[in-house]
């Protein structure tokens, strides 16, 4: 894993673009950071510290230039669970830490070319189920109803589900709140028709605005309540903010609930990044690869940082990244640069942060959840065939109903059924020459699954027909086929039809473990 350098993205043509974009991201980052805190059960300082490790951190050891780690939502129920049954948030850190080394190793022994496998159309799926979530689950914020935590994306919510608490959000508004919003909205799209102020971020004029006119609604009726803003710790010396940091009960090492609940964050925490990394790779301007293994041992250094000094567990997380590549990010100073507000924020800053609408964070959220989920997606992969269009349409309702990786898990079930389905129709290639010979040229690997579509192909030839069976491409032949193929030229005469056979052997011998082994590790070298 190389070393971060800083000359090879600090330029001035990356910087145009990295720094409006990192205060995009910081933006955005601070109030999931203190939501996913006050879901997980867990200090709000947590939630914030967490940012900071992934932004200065994380993606300074990432391969990856444009994901942005922090407090997950997925995480939020096994870490509430976690410290309720461990009982303390120190022993609970021990696990942070037990889940980074884990990670590491997950890292050095090539475990992320599991992110190899994951299907496109089930990427694309998770993509736009994010942008749709960022909108069912934003729009009570951005009409100033704020009784689910900023950041949720679970489909059952406070008031009973998502849906639910839209209509609960529809009887309660603030005019405030939704005249904020909408102004903020409005800025957003249009500023970039302003080209002498172009170079100013939107978001950052958006949330001047909000504080404004927060301000100016006070004492009338449009004033917004203390919930409906941002609030961060304030920290008014140097010992309150020490006094914030928490270590690890090294006492519970031996605890076996510490470890079980390690390893569960270590799996979940690594499955979440993978899908993350090939989520934002999905949609890089620039199609860049980022090597999954060195984004696993950065995680797990990244864990093993924030369960040190008092954080929660996180991943690389889609909603901060997708707001990383919409507002123009280029390198990974995009993201260091946001762990650095998230920091100074808190140092320097608190009583102002505090007076940021939540509402106009919400109208940054709405527009990002509309450029995951724009209808052009959905007409791409129509399109692309009911072999794609299907796995993604049950990926994205899978993942607004139920949860990240649960959708995707059902969106991979779905996806891997076309795949086989698609393999078990393409054993073999089948064209009718001009000289009337039909020529069957079987693919590279040919399983015992295609045995009933060859033995249905090679039954239904017509009669007194030349055939050629070709298996110069094949690497191996399953001998349920071969024996198909041997009967076939062997009674064929009956039905005068004549059958040529070229390089198909009597006998395919499957490749020493030790060479599937080594292979697969030389192919995954190229992207890891």
């Amino acid at each position: 894993m190389s070393a971060f350098n800083v000359g090879n993205y600090v330029s001035m043509n990356n910087l145009k673009r990295d720094f409006p974009s990192s205060i995009v991201v910081f933006l955005v980052a601070l109030p999931l950071c203190l939501g996913i805190a006050l879901a997980s059960g867990a200090p709000l300082f947590s939630g914030i510290l967490t940012g900071i490790i992934g932004g200065i951190v994380v993606a300074s050891l990432s391969g990856s230039q444009l994901s942005v780690s922090g407090p997950a939502a997925g995480l939020t129920v096994i870490v509430l669970g976690a410290i309720t049954q461990l009982g303390s948030f120190q022993t609970f850190l021990l696990a942070i830490v037990i889940a980074g080394v884990l990670q590491v190793i997950l890292g050095l022994v090539k475990a992320g070319t599991i992110a190899n496998y994951f299907p496109s159309a089930v990427i694309e799926g998770m993509l736009a189920a994010i942008g749709i979530i960022l909108i069912l689950k934003q729009f009570p914020h951005a009409v100033g109803y704020d009784a689910d935590y900023e950041g949720s994306e679970s489909f059952v919510s406070t008031d009973g589900n998502t849906f639910s608490a839209i209509t609960a959000a529809l009887s309660k508004i603030n005019f405030g709140a939704v005249i904020i919003s909408a102004l903020s909205l409005i800025i957003m799209i249009y500023w970039s028709r302003f080209k002498k102020l172009k170079s100013i971020p939107a978001p950052l004029i958006v949330v001047v605005a909000g504080v404004v006119l927060g301000i100016l609604f006070q004492s009338t009726e449009l004033a917004l309540k203390p919930s409906q803003l941002v609030s961060i710790p304030v920290v008014n010396s140097f010992s309150e903010l020490t006094g914030l940091f928490s270590m690890p009960d090294f006492s519970q090492i031996t605890n076996k609930d510490v470890w079980v609940i390690g390893v569960t964050i270590a799996i979940v925490a690594s499955l979440e990044t993978l899908l993350s990394l090939e989520a934002v790779d999905k949609i890089d301007p620039y199609k860049r690869v980022s090597p999954a293994n060195r984004e696993l041992v950065a995680q797990g250094i990244g864990n093993m940082t924030s369960g040190m000094l008092g954080g929660l567990p996180m991943t690389a997380v889609i909603v901060r990244s997708s707001a990383n590549v919409n507002a123009g990010g280029k390198t990974k100073m995009s993201a260091i640069m946001h762990g650095g507000w998230l920091l100074l924020a808190l140092l320097l800053i608190p009583g102002v942060i505090n007076m940021i609408p939540l509402s106009c964070l919400a109208a940054i959220l709405l527009l990002t959840g509309y450029k995951l989920a724009k209808i052009d997606l959905f007409k791409k992969m129509w399109h692309a065939g009911k072999d794609q269009f299907i796995p993604f349409i049950i990926t994205i309702l899978a993942v607004v109903f139920t949860d990240l990786l649960t959708g995707v898990a059902i969106g991979m079930v779905v996806g891997i059924f076309y795949i086989l389905r698609n393999n078990l129709r393409n054993p073999y290639f089948y064209k009718i020459e001009n000289d009337g010979n039909i020529h069957i040229r079987l693919s590279e690997e040919v399983s015992f699954l295609n045995k009933a579509a060859i033995q249905f192909t090679l039954t239904h030839l017509p009669k007194e027909s030349n055939v050629i069976i070709d298996g110069t491409n094949s690497r191996y032949i399953d001998k349920d086929v071969l024996e198909i193929i041997h009967n076939f030229k062997h009674s064929a005469y009956s039905k005068g039809i004549i059958v040529q056979m070229i390089n198909v052997r009597d006998k395919y011998d499957l490749p020493p473990l030790k060479e599937m082994v080594y292979n697969a590790a030389s192919h995954s070298e190229i992207k890891n």
